[in-house]
């Protein structure tokens, strides 16, 4: 006797749950998070539909996306049904997502004020695990010459090298630099180290002719200014 499939092919299911047909018919924009989703796993399990058991991933991190994509291999191969091919697939579509929208992100041309450098770097390291201190290289207008990664670290602290820093401000002709780095804690307090390498690179860009404008720690939904507290 031949076996039964042990999984639910989306070309199983009837024509108006098929997600891939939908998509063709309907365009992406009409699919639900959990269709995109089931068409990144291809099936489901023996007891349910791909879009079954999208559905229950994304409800175990309250249908957050970002939440979904902080999981790892392991934690989204402990959902039945899932595999590490599986897993994967998720996790290389969710960041292809993070990388388009950091895309977008650059293309705000010129830093007005925090919130401009915020939406800037938020994409990059607001929902990573470890810390990385980023610094945006401006001219004499305030339009982004470059970004660039200075350092990554662990979950508590990064180092940096202010010669690094100004060596690439000389090297992109930068008069201003907006520096920053996340906390993955959530805290938006800076620390006493967060101020004292904030006045020694304000200091050092004075020699320099190159202005340190504000020093960001952000965190996945919300920042903290140097330059809007006054501390600067």
């Amino acid at each position: 006797m031949k076996e039964l499939n042990s999984s639910f092919s989306i070309k199983e299911w009837s024509e108006d749950d098929r997600p891939r047909e939908k998509l063709i018919v309907k365009g992406k924009n009409a699919l639900t998070d959990a269709e995109l989703i089931a068409i990144l796993i291809g099936s489901g399990n023996r007891n349910e539909s791909a879009v079954a058991l999208s559905k229950r991933i994304l409800a175990s991190v309250d249908h957050k996306i970002n939440a979904l994509g902080k999981l790892s291999i392991k934690q989204l191969m402990a959902f039945k049904g899932i595999g590490e091919a599986k897993a994967i697939a998720i996790i290389a579509g969710l960041e292809l997502g993070r990388r388009r929208r950091d895309e977008d992100a650059e293309i705000v041309p010129k830093i007005t004020c925090s919130k401009d450098a915020f939406n800037l770097l938020q994409p990059v390291i607001g929902d990573i695990d470890h810390e990385e201190f980023w610094v945006l290289f401006l001219n004499n207008a305030n339009k982004v010459l470059q970004k660039k990664q200075i350092s990554m670290g662990g979950k508590t602290g990064t180092l940096v090298d202010a010669r690094i820093i100004f060596r690439y401000a000389l090297e992109y002709g930068a008069t201003g630099i907006v520096i920053s780095h996340n906390h993955p804690s959530g805290s938006l307090s800076p620390s006493k180290s967060d101020i004292d390498l904030t006045k020694k690179l304000k200091q050092a860009g004075l020699s320099l002719d190159i202005n340190v404008l504000d020093h960001l720690i952000i965190t996945e939904k919300n920042y903290f200014s140097f330059a809007d507290e006054s501390i600067l």
